[in-house]
């Protein structure tokens, strides 16, 4: 290969590098619905059966604010995102008005070893039905920010669940219950 071909196939990767870190940590990771008092009451529960890791059955709590993230330990994105959704869970683990629940199909023998390598401290489950409708999807990272049943904000992809949009968001929930 010519260095003029180096040269060119080298800047074409810095570009696909480029776009792909603008589209992860620059682009908005809400999506609001402002409609939310307008809408009509969901038929299909977005709240799923989940168990813990220890294969305890959880049930997701419909009068606090859901975070909801659905993701795997082979997933890429879903590793990248993982820092900031740390980071506001952090800043919101001790708010009895809102729920995490980091969600993925895999189960523990695999989870575990993965959690304990990255040092993560969130609340990590395992669904392993058929999601409503309104949560299906066939791309992970998916998330999702519920509250009393209606999806306030939904990101499918990975997204810095840590910045000011978010926290703004949240804390606009927070108030109003």
């Amino acid at each position: 290969m010519s260095s003029t071909t180096r040269k060119i196939l080298l800047v074409l990767m810095l570009i696909i590098a480029g776009a792909a870190v603008y589209f992860v940590f620059f682009k908005s990771p809400v999506q609001q619905n402002n409609e939310l008092a307008e809408a009509p009451a969901a038929q299909e529960s977005v709240y799923l059966p989940l168990t813990d890791l220890t294969g305890k059955e959880v049930a997701m709590d419909e009068n606090k604010i859901a975070f909801v993230n659905v993701w795997a330990t082979w997933c890429g994105p879903c590793n990248m995102e993982m820092p900031g959704i740390q980071t506001l869970y952090n800043k919101y683990k001790d708010n009895g008005k809102i729920a995490f629940y980091i969600i993925s199909d895999e189960d523990a023998e695999t989870v575990n070893p993965f959690i304990a390598r990255k040092g993560y401290d969130l609340p990590f489950y395992q669904y392993a039905g058929a999601y409503p409708q309104a949560l299906d999807g066939n791309a992970i990272p998916r998330t999702y920010i519920i509250y009393k049943g209606k999806i306030l904000a939904q990101e499918i992809g990975a997204s810095q669940w840590d910045r000011p949009e978010v926290i703004e968001l949240i804390e606009k929930q927070l108030a109003a219950i």
